[in-house]
């Protein structure tokens, strides 16, 4: 990308009332059309859609601003109203002020290596620019733009709208254009009555003879609420309406007085029958409430068609979900294909705003340079018949293998959720025999081989029948309760999470899940994968490197944290974040501690990461018998912006933590970030570069080409493909008082990545950030009281309300929780997995 050499003018808009920003880009284009003879004559500014103009020249405004009032025809006016009733144009003031030069020069610096400050400025100037002319001409979400050209429909009422990702990336002596693929979710548009059949899984509204249940009538209204549709009841007079919630009768019985008729209440399907002399063909369906609530607007579904173009912001249910994977997943060729394409589509060459700023691009994408890391050698038990393994493209499997070090399980019982018929006690019995076999097989030694079976109601009270299951294993055997095994009826996660919650923070118990269809099956892979969980569960460790083969670990007493913290959903100002941090308790980072916080919601900083260190420290020190001397900390969670800020908080915490164990304990400590929400990806050049999925092999590494200009960063592909485009992650070391070079940190990290201990192949995220978002993602399921109300944390039949964990003041005055409640037997071990 060719800058532009002169600097760039940043003007500040304001415009009242308050809107969105595309009525605000509607606005902007209604200036620039009246203007483009006067003021704008000689020079075409862009927009950023909310506050900021930028201009390759200066705007000739008196004294450097302008007022001035733009009338913007309402798309919602009904113009077949009568005159009098219509709303009319929408009014806005709107003041330009210019607020300083862009100083581009520094950009020059900044990219030649010569300043190591990045002038977040000019790089955002130079990101509006390019997103200017997509932004006014499709549909614009974050980052990308979307189109409906090709779109498919998927279950339950959305579509898939295919788009782009677009950003600006500063890197050594250029910026690049980062342009990626991507896809989001939108309300399928028609008539709501077939919507509605959708979502509840049905072909066509035919199918839907009797009125909804209040279940159901509580699913369609959670998935329509706050959609704008259109009726179809006036001819061609059309109005548009935001739907609040559903009637709780069907329009046959949703009463409502007549002012006309001295008061008199008809129903809604009456009053379209009187009104527009036609029955409603489902007037069992219940009625949409519209606009105000407190105004009573009710409309029969049937005269309502959903408006295109409303992106869906709830969370995508199960089906959904993998339909989007199933639509996004492509092959490395296509999807380079489907980039280039994209590039045509959003920056042609007749774009005027590029070239009055002097911005030109090139039209192929970047050639870097990579390199891929040798392969480590996976070491078992030595009883195995093959005791060590180099993986072939980043995977192995277990055959003639015995975990590293097996655990003993002397005492354990086994519930199965669902009732005898649908879960027979004999296919029960046939997998735990196939289980057992394959666990001692693989090293871990099962010693009471039929454990008490207890079949339950999976709608009942959980932690009643997990404490009965508990003493069934305690009164088989005398040992004390090892392990729960659930047999889970499908994939609900209410069930699955009160199980977590119950095993972990109320009895106190490793619990291991798996669903029926996989019982009916018995296959020995499966078994083999459960048996993984299992060992390590249970304290045991199942692969290692072997012959230094992580040299900085084995060279002195070292710890490796991986810290994450997961927020909620956008909008949902009530509920907490959840910070993990994991680290690690051998010389071998095959086995892992645990500490969990809750915190304010939002908050990026992990408020009592001091506290949390101490823990892992003290529990670091209690399994080596020595202090670690230097510490790797992996931070995953943290957007771009916040990175600096995140740092110097949270390495200084980790430093005071250390000296509150000991005055003089002062461990070297490098921090890195972990990032995988990025756009960024590799397509190799020659066929023996790739993996069989046409993508490049584990172990590659980029690290100059795209990388920061003058600091320490690197992607790595460390897993293989499997099916669509590999995402490599992005570590970037931004502390570092243990000196890496480059292929030190490279190695250690790719490494790390053959030891996540419930598979068997090598992982795309090194595992101790991997395994602090599994023990984020489990806290969700543990605080389930009144601050975790929704999908995530639907209770069914599990009795009394569990109570929230409080938020308390922390030290400074931070607001965190002051554990994670999972019970101290389970915290040392990897209760998470």
């Amino acid at each position: 990308m060719s800058l532009p050499g002169q600097d760039i003018l940043q003007y500040e808009v304001q415009i009242a009332p308050e809107s969105n920003p595309r009525t605000y880009r509607r606005l902007y284009t209604l200036w620039e059309d009246l203007n483009s003879n006067g003021i704008l004559k000689n020079t075409k500014p862009v927009f950023d859609g909310r506050k900021y103009i930028y201009a390759p020249r200066s705007l000739p405004l008196k004294d450097d601003q302008a007022q001035f009032t733009l009338e913007l025809p309402d798309e919602e006016e009904d113009m077949s109203r009568p005159r009098q009733y219509r709303r009319g144009p929408r009014k806005f003031r709107v003041t330009i002020r210019k607020l300083h030069e862009i100083n581009m020069q520094r950009l020059h610096l900044f990219l030649q290596g010569e300043s190591p400050d990045a002038p977040h400025d000019a790089v955002q100037a130079l990101d509006i620019l390019l997103r200017h002319r997509p932004s006014m001409l499709y549909t614009t979400v974050g980052r990308c733009f979307y189109t409906p050209e090709g779109a498919s429909l998927i279950a339950n009422g959305a579509e898939l709208w295919q788009g782009f990702h677009q950003s600006v990336r500063p890197s050594p002596k250029k910026m690049l254009l980062n342009l990626d693929v991507s896809a989001t979710a939108f309300h399928e548009p028609g008539p709501i009555v077939d919507i509605v059949a959708k979502i509840l899984g049905k072909r066509h509204a035919d199918e839907i003879r009797q009125p909804l249940n209040e279940r159901d009538r509580q699913k369609v209204e959670k998935v329509l609420k706050n959609i704008k549709i259109i009726t179809t009841h006036r001819g061609n007079s059309k109005r548009r309406w935001k739907i609040a919630k559903l009637t709780t009768y069907s329009a046959g019985r949703t009463m409502f007085p007549m002012k006309e008729d001295g008061g008199r209440e008809v129903s809604v399907a009456e009053y379209f029958l009187q009104r527009y002399g036609a029955p409603l063909h489902y007037e069992h369906f219940p009625c949409l409430v519209v606009g105000d609530p407190a105004k009573h607007i009710y409309l029969p579904m049937e005269v309502c068609l959903v408006i295109p173009g409303q992106r869906i912001l709830r969370k995508l249910n199960e089906k959904q979900t993998a339909d989007m994977i199933r639509f996004t997943c492509q092959p490395p060729h296509i999807r380079s294909n489907k980039i280039s394409n994209g590039f045509n589509l959003l920056l042609t060459q007749d774009n005027e705003y590029l070239q009055d700023f002097n911005v030109a691009l090139g039209r192929e994408m970047a050639t870097v340079n990579a390199r891929v890391l040798t392969t480590p050698i996976i070491s078992y038990h030595p009883a195995s018949r093959e005791s060590s393994i180099s993986p072939r493209e980043g995977a192995w499997n277990l055959r003639d293998k015995k975990v590293a070090q097996g655990a003993t399980l002397f005492s354990w019982s086994v519930v199965v959720f669902g009732m005898e018929r649908d879960i027979p006690l004999q296919a029960v019995q046939k997998f735990l025999r196939e289980l057992i076999t394959t666990c001692r097989d693989t090293g871990v030694d099962i010693r009471n081989m039929a454990p008490p079976i207890r079949h339950a109601n999976p709608a009942g009270n959980i932690e009643t029948i997990l404490k009965a299951s508990y003493m069934d294993a305690g009164g088989a055997v005398s040992h004390k309760p090892q392990l729960v095994f659930c047999v889970l009826p499908n994939t609900a996660v209410p069930l699955y999470a009160e199980i977590k919650r119950v095993a972990d923070t109320v009895i106190g118990i490793a619990s291991q899940c798996v669903q029926a269809k996989h019982v009916f099956a018995a296959k020995k892979q499966y078994c083999a994968n459960v048996c993984l969980k299992i060992n390590v569960k249970l304290g045991g460790m199942n692969a290692f490197l072997a012959n230094q083969q992580l040299p900085f670990v084995s060279e002195r007493p070292t710890i490796i944290f991986g810290a994450d913290i997961t927020h909620p959903t956008p909008g949902d100002a009530s509920k907490p974040s959840i910070a993990a941090l994991v680290g690690t308790m051998d010389a071998q980072c095959s086995r892992y501690a645990a500490a969990i916080r809750v915190q304010r919601g939002r908050q990026e900083v992990i408020r009592d990461l001091g506290g949390m260190v101490v823990e892992l420290l003290r529990t670091f020190y209690q399994y080596c018998g020595s202090k670690p001397q230097r510490i790797v900390f992996y931070r995953d969670g943290v957007s771009e912006g916040q990175f600096f800020e995140v740092v110097r908080e949270e390495v200084a915490a980790v430093r005071k933590a250390c000296l509150t164990l000991e005055a003089d304990f002062r461990p070297t400590i490098t921090y890195l970030m972990v990032q995988k929400r990025h756009h960024a990806r590799f397509f190799p050049l020659k066929r023996e570069d790739a993996d069989k999925s046409g993508n490049v092999l584990p172990g590659t590494v980029v690290e100059s080409g795209i990388t920061h200009p003058s600091e320490f960063d690197f992607y790595l592909a460390s897993h293989p493909g499997l099916q669509g485009t590999s995402k490599p992650t992005h570590y970037h070391v931004l502390y570092d008082e243990n000196q890496f070079t480059a292929d030190a940190m490279q190695e250690l990290t790719y490494r790390l990545c053959y030891l996540y201990c419930r598979a068997t192949r090598a992982v795309s995220v090194c595992p101790p950030a991997y395994y602090a978002h599994l023990v984020a993602s489990r806290a969700r399921f543990h605080f389930m009281g009144e601050h975790f109300t929704g999908d995530e944390s639907t209770r069914m039949g599990q009795g009394p309300h569990v109570p929230s964990i409080p938020i308390i003041m922390g030290e400074g005055g931070m607001e965190v929780s002051p554990h994670g409640n999972v019970k101290p037997e389970l915290q040392r071990v990897m209760y998470f997995m």
